[in-house]
C-alpha cells in the first residue's frame, strides 16, 4: 500500500503537467499618443502535451486582459421630493480599470465557482470588494451596478466563444483595448482547463505608456505642478482670446 501511495506521488507531478500552455502576444508595448484611437492585441499559442489528447471533458481556454486597479466609489441615487440626489456611497477596495474575459465558450460550462473563487477569473470576482459588507449596505448591488456601467462603457467585456482553439492543439484570439486606456502594467492571463478544472495558466504583461507630447505634459505635472499650470492657465487664455477674435472675425 505505501508503495501504491509512492508511486501516485511520483506519478501524479507528470499527469497534472501533462498539458501546458505555450503562448504569445502581437505586442508588449502600447503607446498612448494624441492620436492614439484604440489598439487590438493578439493573443496566440499551443498546448504542449507529453502524451496524446486524453479522454474525457472537452479542453477549454480562458484569456483575460486586466488594466491597473484602483479604488471607486461607487454612489447609489434615490429621488428626494421630484429630485435625484446620493443617498448612498461605497468604496470599492480595488477594480480594474479595464477586464476582458475571452474563452473558447461560455464560461459555466469551462469553470467551476470553486476554480473561480481560486484564480479570481470572471469579472465580479476580479473586483475585490472587501470592506462593503461592514458598511451595512448590499455589497452585491453596488458591485453589479459598477460592473453594469463600465460594460456600458466597454471597459469591462465578456466574449464567449471568441478563442479559437484548433484540434485542441492551436489556439488565439483578439482583444480590443479602448481609446480610453490609463498608463499601467495590463496582465494577460491564459488558463487551460478541463471539465471546469484549471490544469494550466501562463501569464504575459503588456506596458502600455503615454508617448511624445502627452507623456511630457504628464511628466510635467507630476515633478512641476506649478509650472503645469501656469502652462494650463497661458493655454486657457490663448484659447479664450483666439475664440473672441474669430466670434468677432465672423461678426464683421
Amino acid at each position: 500500500m505505501r508503495g501504491l501511495v509512492l508511486l501516485l506521488c511520483l506519478v501524479w507531478p507528470a499527469l497534472a503537467g501533462a498539458e501546458s500552455i505555450v503562448a504569445g502576444l502581437s505586442q508588449t508595448q502600447v503607446a498612448i499618443t494624441a492620436r492614439f484611437a484604440g489598439s487590438e492585441i493578439l493573443v496566440y499559442g499551443a498546448v504542449r502535451r507529453d502524451a496524446p489528447v486524453p479522454a474525457g471533458p472537452p479542453l477549454g481556454v480562458i484569456v483575460t486582459v486586466e488594466g491597473p486597479a484602483t479604488p471607486v466609489i461607487v454612489r447609489q441615487k434615490s429621488r428626494e421630493f421630484g429630485i435625484w440626489v446620493n443617498t448612498q456611497a461605497v468604496e470599492i477596495d480595488r477594480a480594474p480599470s479595464f477586464y476582458a474575459v475571452a474563452s473558447t465558450g461560455p464560461l459555466a460550462e469551462q469553470l467551476s465557482d470553486t476554480e473561480d473563487l481560486r484564480h479570481r477569473i470572471t469579472i465580479a470576482r476580479a473586483i475585490r470588494a472587501v470592506g462593503i459588507a461592514s458598511e451595512g449596505l448590499d455589497s452585491a448591488s453596488f458591485v453589479d451596478a459598477l460592473i453594469r456601467i463600465r460594460e456600458q462603457a466597454g471597459a469591462y467585456r465578456e466574449l464567449p466563444g471568441s478563442v479559437s482553439l484548433t484540434e485542441e492543439t492551436l489556439l488565439r484570439t483578439d482583444v480590443a483595448l479602448p481609446a480610453n486606456l490609463i498608463e499601467g502594467d495590463y496582465r494577460v492571463r491564459l488558463y487551460l482547463t478541463r471539465g471546469g478544472k484549471v490544469i494550466d495558466t501562463q501569464e504575459r504583461k503588456i506596458f502600455v505608456r503615454k508617448a511624445g507630447l502627452e507623456r511630457w505634459l504628464a511628466n510635467l505635472s507630476r515633478q512641476e505642478p506649478l509650472i503645469y499650470g501656469l502652462l494650463s492657465l497661458a493655454l486657457a487664455v490663448v484659447a479664450g482670446w483666439g475664440a473672441s477674435a474669430a466670434f468677432r472675425f465672423r461678426q464683421n
